[in-house]
């Protein structure tokens, strides 16, 4: 479930769904929802140094498929806050 919420982050850009495709849309979200779980603390919302890593992780694993650099920042900006909602969930 919550690999579709990091979809549809990924998903809001139109050109990141041309140039990678569907599918490859999923196994980022699937990898990002991992690596943001596995790596969330309770107190990862008040932290920077926290909030700070999850980034790092999330432009990686963009990066790492090719993910247009130029829509990144609204991408991570997205999952972040996706995952600020589910912390509580998750903790």
């Amino acid at each position: 479930m919550m690999k579709w919420l990091f979809y549809n982050a990924l998903e809001i850009n139109d050109s990141a769904v041309n140039i990678l495709g569907d599918e490859t849309l999923r196994i980022i979200a699937k990898e990002i929802a991992d690596k943001v779980r596995s790596n969330a603390t309770i107190d990862w919302t008040i932290r920077e140094s926290a909030r700070a890593k999850l980034m790092v992780l999330v432009r990686r694993t963009l990066n790492k498929y090719g993910y247009p650099p130029d829509k990144q920042p609204k991408a991570i900006e997205t999952v972040l806050k996706q995952a600020e909602l589910l912390a509580d969930y998750w903790a």
